[in-house]
């Protein structure tokens, strides 16, 4: 019977299972969407249940759909910086999945950082304050738990884990509790000073362990035999960047979705001045590797809302009628739910500016493509003022990756190769390989960047990237309020 290796990516709209052999073949995939609430405008939030029930759905189908196979182990990759809470003894959610995207803590982050907290948190967490990430949405969560009871928090690694495991096992990997804002980056532990600041119970928190780790084994799970070891969790965009072997200092990827994590491999711990993160990529053995990561809030998401606008049938169709558009036109800021990095804007708003009479469908259509490829621009910008190395090999993942048009544009834009991977499921693989090497499935990194993949090498083409640059930065300042543009390039 074959062995395979069950990887898990648990992402914000859909959950996937896929089936990775033990050479790192793909054998069979499965999925199933999840479903997302909005509560109120800016509240984002989901189901811990039905997220447990879309995992189960999807490892149905993938085993269904896939030959009979013995199950090695079990890899969690996960959205990140989504948290939610449950009961400690009945194992019950006690509260919804607050989302990433969710901007109910705005509030609550304007207050730490008008008393003067962020340089402080930037230093221990190499985070800023921002209602992304998962601390003072874990402090919302635990003033609605109701009455008094031990409570379990924990980032979806862990809510996952604990599933897997019926309670058995409250833990999460490094690389989850990174971008927690409760993580200390240098000591790697738990911050007391951080939990006081947020005010969240430490002892809520799970276990911290290698994202390469036996984690538990699986009990009452359907369709799953008890015992099957949970090999690995990590966070999807370290997942993906560890799925593309992307192990040498300055290699790099970006992962296109809803919004976009762009993340370059360091030597060593960099604490980021401006406009990007420091986070742990992926722990092992131990030992931490660390890499700058810029979070882009809304990137692809913009393109099926103006495919709606224009009235086309599908995201395809949209940019086909972007490549035909004229030079010139207007410029878009996608900032539907503010804007990430490298602006960190929460107030900025999505726009169009420079519209005139002769503007045209397809330049409305270009604008938004161009928005995608604009952004990746300037976070790697900020990424190599920062950076002791160069952009090297820089990979690209998720649906929209496959577009080569929109691949083009970035390519263009950034003046640096793409390389365009055929491997929609690279947040998995690199769950699968983590969980390989905590099984001795491969002995070591260079086992795992010798495994075969297939990519498509785009390079950058001559352009007018620099006019169009020009009037994005402009629609960048009008979105923040800021006045006409100053930046310069």
């Amino acid at each position: 019977m074959t062995t395979a290796i069950l990887a898990i990516d648990q992402g914000t709209t859909n959950s996937k299972a896929v089936l990775v052999s033990t050479d790192g073949a793909i054998l069979a995939r499965g999925a199933s969407p999840v479903g997302i609430e909005h509560p109120q405008p800016g509240w984002v939030e989901q189901s811990p249940q039905r997220l447990w029930e879309s995992v189960q759905e999807a490892i149905a189908a993938c085993l269904a759909a896939g030959p009979a196979v013995n199950i090695l182990g079990i890899a969690i990759s996960n959205q990140r910086e989504s948290v939610t809470v449950w009961d400690a003894e009945t194992g019950k959610p006690l509260g919804p999945v607050v989302s990433w995207q969710c901007r109910r803590s705005a509030p609550a982050c304007a207050d730490l950082i008008a008393a003067g907290h962020a340089p402080r948190v930037q230093a221990l967490t190499g985070l800023p304050i921002d209602p992304m990430f998962p601390g003072p949405k874990m402090k919302w969560l635990l003033d609605r738990v109701p009455g008094e009871r031990p409570v379990r928090l924990g980032t979806i690694d862990a809510w996952l884990i604990h599933c897997f495991t019926d309670g058995a096992v409250h833990a999460c990997d490094a690389a989850n509790a990174a971008r927690s804002q409760l993580y200390d980056l240098n000591r790697r532990e738990w911050s007391d000073e951080l939990c006081a600041l947020f005010g969240v119970e430490k002892a809520a928190l799970p276990e911290v362990r290698d994202s390469a780790s036996r984690f538990g084994v699986t009990r009452n799970v359907p369709g799953l035999a008890d015992g099957i070891p949970i090999a690995s969790a990590i966070g999807d965009s370290h997942a993906a960047l560890f799925g593309h072997g992307a192990f040498n200092p300055g290699d790099g990827k970006v992962t296109f979705g809803t919004g976009s994590s762009i993340m370059t491999t360091l030597p060593r711990f960099i604490a980021p001045e401006q406009g990007i993160t420091t986070t742990i990529a992926w722990s092992i053995g131990g030992k931490p590797t660390y890499a700058f990561e810029g979070n882009i809030l809304v990137s692809a998401a913009s393109l099926p809302w103006m495919a709606e606008m224009l009235g086309l049938p599908d995201v395809q169709a949209l940019t086909e009628l972007a490549a035909t558009a004229e030079p010139g036109g207007p410029g878009f800021v996608p900032a539907f739910v503010g804007l990430g990095a490298p602006y960190w804007h929460s107030d900025a708003r999505a726009l169009f500016c420079g519209i005139t009479f002769n503007t045209s469908r397809a330049q409305m259509a270009r604008a938004v493509t161009d928005s995608i490829a604009f952004q990746v621009h300037d976070v790697f910008k900020a990424m190599s003022a920062q950076s002791p190395t160069p952009l090297g090999r820089l990979h690209a993942d998720g649906g929209p990756s496959r577009n080569t048009f929109l691949m083009q544009c970035v390519a263009d834009t950034l003046g640096h190769a793409v390389i365009q991977c055929d491997a929609p499921e690279a947040s998995a693989l690199g769950a699968a390989y983590l969980a390989g090497l905590s099984l001795g499935v491969w002995p070591d990194l260079a086992a795992i960047a010798a495994l075969p993949r297939t990519a498509n090498a785009i390079a950058p083409r001559a352009s007018d990237a620099t006019r169009r640059l020009a009037v994005w930065k402009d629609a960048i300042c009008r979105s923040t309020l800021t006045g006409p543009s100053t930046m310069s390039e």
